[in-house]
């Protein structure tokens, strides 16, 4: 053994059992040597498993190069991954370990991130991304989005059972568990899943490419070259025993075993077809009837995709012959026919209604799998008027006895309302790319399913949307229910879309006949790109969306004050914008006395006449703030105006006297004190003539 010092305490252990593993083999060191995760917390244990290439010198060349990352152990050939990951496990000593094929390699920042994640979760077992090379396909979806703890029952976490992840190393000896030697494929799974069932925290990183896992130019990856129909059963009538003892009869079971029926047991009628021998054959087959008999119920069967549904239907009657072609037609690749009858599509895969064979149309359902096809073309909110176009179909059905309708349904109450669209032929998608039938191709230009009446437009006035009312303060997402030949399919729409749509998130103000008016923001959820109004700010307030940028006194009037600024509000109009002064918990409204141009969304000029509003009494002497404000029925808002550097006061006329509005310095919004000039208290101030010798003040109201 040779590499890293016994004084090293990593957090990580990363191990690799390699057999012939050249030229995959330096990458691979290379991606744990290079990581980022920082010096003295990562160790590689190599454990050469015999092999014959070259790969057992090249490591002792990396180990030489790398003494305080790389260990290596040289082994006779076990014949399997098993071995070398136990031994791999008897010497690792970081915090965590991590399994890593010899063919493949990790992303610079994989470490880094997966022990952050597992030091922040109290993680038993992380996840990482997963991404393939050399045309080999990933596990993808349980690598949707980052989950800090995911459910094992309510995610697709157990859809991965291959090790290649970070896993706690206290755990994996308090639980004492090792990979079977005895097995020659499916070895990892009673290891990874007991590491499943018993961990605390399980957690995933997606937003990073972690993993890379790779096809080997010489196809010798050996979970692609291993044979046979028995080694896989064998595996999995122990994966059977093991969830029949860990885990409770019930839903969260059916869950677990149905993965290892779409998955495993699919994959095993592969082999079972090739099987060559008669006897191994038949006892396979055998097997398998017996696994189907006492795993296969009608509430997992509901679950699976129909061509799953068909072969293990094969398989539990022993119609190999059957399974046989019925795998051939799958893997070509020939889309199958489309059959609507009662309300429900038939995939006319093979033997499908033939009476020799009295396969149930159960397992040719395909109702539940066919997508609403559909773009939107136009989505526009004019006024109170919501306007869309485009087109939606069901895949494969014809679009005769078509209808669309959109609904809107609240996203936190489900309270929805559904508006029929017209028919627009001017939105009919594209005909249908040819489509292969019973294994021919039709005639050139000709197409199995009529789309041409799939064109739809509509208009729904958010005045009136709900019943008669507006459509209530929320978040209303659009969709989409489709109809064709009896069958009702709904998808959520605007993901597809034109490219001249817009998506930008503009505010609009809407206004009732009974003068209320309220704000509805048509947005694209993000990823998704799903559209939905939002009624009520919810997700959009227009807080931000309009500023008083300046303010200055007229120059063609005395004591009328110009506010200048900007709003990004759809459909808002100088009135809505109203100024107010206030002061000690009383305002006043000076809209009266104001009067503004507006472009919306764009600049806008409001002009409110002080002086009016102080010779009609409105305004008294005194400090008086000053406040932009739009009285929206759903949610009123108030702007500050600004203090401007520098404004000079104001003067102007009041009753023949002067009065003056002068700016306070130093407040959160423009404040104003205003003021009446008195000439008489002035010219006996200029004389130094005794109070008592002049006429009595002034009344102090303006």
């Amino acid at each position: 053994m040779s590499g890293v010092p016994e004084t090293a305490v990593p957090d990580v252990t990363v191990i690799v059992g390699a057999y012939n593993a050249m030229p995959y083999m330096t990458r691979c060191v290379m991606s744990v040597v290079e990581q980022t995760i920082g010096d003295g917390r990562v160790e590689l244990v190599a454990v050469d498993d015999g092999s014959t290439d070259g790969t057992g010198a090249e490591l002792d060349r990396l180990a030489e190069r790398f003494p305080e990352v790389v260990r290596v152990v040289h082994q006779a050939n076990s014949g399997g991954p098993s071995a070398p990951r136990n031994a791999g496990l008897d010497l690792a000593r970081g915090r965590y370990v991590f399994f890593l094929d010899a063919d493949d390699h990790l992303g610079p920042e994989a470490l880094e991130r997966m022990v952050a994640m597992a030091d922040a979760q109290g993680s038993d077992v992380v996840l990482g991304k997963m991404v393939g090379i050399g045309g080999r396909n990933a596990p993808r979806s349980m690598f949707r989005r980052n989950q800090p703890k995911a459910d094992l029952f309510a995610s697709r976490v157990y859809w991965t059972l291959s090790p290649l992840k970070l896993f706690r190393r206290e755990m994996i000896e308090r639980l004492g568990l090792r990979f079977r030697t005895d097995l020659r494929v499916g070895e990892d799974q009673p290891f990874v899943a007991m590491a499943y069932l018993r961990a605390a925290v399980i957690s995933v990183v997606a937003d990073y490419d972690c993993y890379y896992w790779v096809e080997r130019e010489d196809g010798n990856n050996v979970t692609l070259t291993t044979r046979g129909t028995h080694p896989r059963l064998r595996f999995l009538s122990l994966m059977f025993d093991l969830l029949s003892r860990e885990v409770a009869a019930g839903p969260n079971r059916d869950l677990l075993v149905r993965r290892h029926l779409e998955v495993d047991l699919n994959g095993v009628l592969h082999h079972l077809v090739r099987e060559t021998d008669p006897e191994r054959r038949e006892s396979a087959a055998t097997e398998t009837r017996r696994m189907l008999d006492q795993w296969y119920t009608d509430e997992i069967a509901a679950r699976l995709a129909p061509m799953t549904r068909l072969r293990l239907h094969l398989a539990g009657r022993g119609m190999l012959e059957e399974l046989r072609e019925v795998i051939a037609f799958d893997r070509s690749g020939a889309k199958e026919r489309v059959v609507v009858d009662g309300g429900r599509a038939f995939g006319a895969y093979p033997y499908f209604r033939d009476p020799s064979r009295a396969v149930p149309d159960s397992c040719y359902d395909i109702t539940d799998r066919l997508p609403v096809r559909h773009r939107l073309d136009t989505a526009a909110l004019a006024g109170t008027c919501l306007r869309l176009s485009g087109h939606a179909h069901i895949d494969r059905v014809d679009t005769r006895e078509a209808a669309v309708d959109v609904v809107l349904r609240e996203r936190g109450s489900r309270t929805e309302y559904r508006f029929p669209a017209d028919p627009d032929p001017a939105h009919a998608p594209e005909p249908a790319e040819p489509v292969r039938t019973d294994g021919e191709n039709p005639t050139a230009g000709e197409h199995p399913y009529d789309y041409g009446l799939a064109g739809f437009s509509a208009r729904i006035d958010i005045a009136t949307a709900a019943d008669g009312r507006h459509l209530p303060r929320g978040l209303w997402d659009v969709h989409l229910r489709v109809r064709g030949q009896g069958i009702e399919k709904e998808a959520r729409v605007g993901n597809r879309r034109a490219e001249g749509v817009d998506t930008r998130p503009l505010p609009r103000l809407t206004r009732t006949a009974d003068g209320a008016t309220r704000t509805v923001t048509p947005y694209y959820t993000t990823p998704q790109g799903d559209l939905t109004l939002d009624v009520g700010q919810l997700r959009h307030p227009l807080r931000s969306r309009v500023r008083v940028r300046g303010t200055a006194w007229a120059a063609d009037a005395p004591g009328v004050l110009v506010l200048t600024g900007h709003a990004d509000i759809a459909g808002l109009t100088a009135a809505d914008l109203v100024v107010r002064a206030g002061r000690a918990g009383h305002t006043v409204g000076l809209g009266a006395f104001q009067t503004g141009v507006l472009t919306a969304p764009g600049p806008f000029e409001l002009r409110v006449d002080l002086a009016r509003a102080v010779a009609s009494r409105s305004l008294e002497t005194g400090e008086w703030e000053l406040s932009l404000v739009l009285p929206l029925t759903d949610a009123p808002l108030t702007f500050p105006v600004p203090d401007e550097p520098g404004l000079p006061p104001a003067r102007f006329r009041q009753r023949a006297l002067p009065a003056y509005a002068k700016p306070l310095p130093g407040r959160d919004s423009l404040t104003l004190r205003f003021g009446v000039l008195d000439p008489v208290a002035g010219v006996r101030r200029r004389l130094r003539i005794p109070r008592s010798r002049t006429l009595p003040p002034r009344g102090s109201r303006l």
